[in-house]
């Protein structure tokens, strides 16, 4: 079965985020995601405040850019949270958009030699052990956890390029792919996923969350049209976005979870009308025509 979500954007104030939560949360939403983008909302504090509103729904953290946190700081939050709201935050870490590294002073030379460290520390503190390592940005002595989680914490890694795909299946625990991500490079996605577990002799399941545009209502194809512009989608014929009612929805959603996705969270416009009309409409009239 085909989990489904939304995301509060961040582009809308903090303080719209409990009426989104409790409207997901009443309408029997399964996951409402968040997004750490600079320099807007701080995704663990959000998430913590998600959380809280609800008694039930999933939220997700993707992601979580690694240049701006020290692991050992991360693990800590990430433990608290899973401690407070057992089974209900998900977390994914990535390298950050690199201008906005650039801009903060944390751009790295080599993204996915940190990611890799930095994913490999964190889920050994999250598993209580204490860890001690010396590497190109990862350094830690004798760190452990004192309220480490009581059991072990997925975290996913948000991908786009080929090698990091790999990473994220030899060292993550799933993969969050970026909206943009079209059936047929969902399918691809996973081929390398693929052969990065294969490498690294994981098996088991492996999450895969996708972000896929989404609008409803009278003016939904001019405001999806404006969003294609927006993220750079010159292509007409590509299937990365849906407008329409609840069928269309439904079906761009199969079409996805077809492809391989375990996950399709709708990514609604930064212009969206109704942020809560929306978490309602795919709670209560895109869910029950998805599998």
């Amino acid at each position: 079965m085909t989990t489904l979500g939304t995301v509060f954007l961040p582009q809308l104030p903090p303080e719209r985020l409990r009426d989104v939560v409790r409207a997901a949360d009443a309408a029997g939403l399964e996951e409402l995601w968040l997004w750490e983008d600079c320099f807007l909302e701080g995704g663990l504090t959000t998430a913590a405040a998600a959380l809280a509103y609800t008694e039930r729904l999933r939220v997700g953290v993707g992601l979580l850019p690694v240049p701006l946190r020290n692991v050992a700081l991360s693990a800590m939050e990430i433990a608290t949270l899973v401690r407070l709201f057992p089974g209900r935050a998900v977390i994914a870490a990535g390298h950050g958009v690199q201008d906005w590294m650039g801009q903060v002073g944390a751009r790295v030379a080599s993204p996915l030699t940190l990611l890799r460290e930095y994913t490999t520390a964190l889920r050994a503190l999250l598993r209580g052990e204490r860890v001690s390592t010396e590497g190109r940005y990862v350094r830690l002595d004798g760190v452990a956890l004192d309220w480490p989680p009581p059991a072990p914490v997925p975290i996913l890694l948000g991908a786009t390029g080929d090698r990091t795909l790999r990473l994220s299946g030899e060292v993550g625990d799933g993969t969050v792919l970026t909206g943009g991500t079209d059936p047929a490079a969902v399918r691809r996605a996973l081929t390398l996923v693929g052969e990065g577990r294969t490498a690294a002799g994981r098996t088991g399941p492996h999450e895969v969350v996708v972000y896929l545009h989404a609008a409803t209502g009278p003016t939904a194809a001019e405001r999806i049209a404006a969003e294609r512009a927006r993220w750079g989608y010159a292509d007409p014929s590509k299937d990365v976005s849906v407008a329409g009612d609840e069928h269309a929805v439904a079906d761009a959603v199969h079409r996805w979870a077809e492809a391989g996705a375990t996950s399709v969270v709708l990514q609604p416009t930064a212009d969206d009308p109704d942020p809560e009309g929306f978490v309602r409409f795919v709670a209560e009239r895109v869910r029950p025509l998805v599998g």
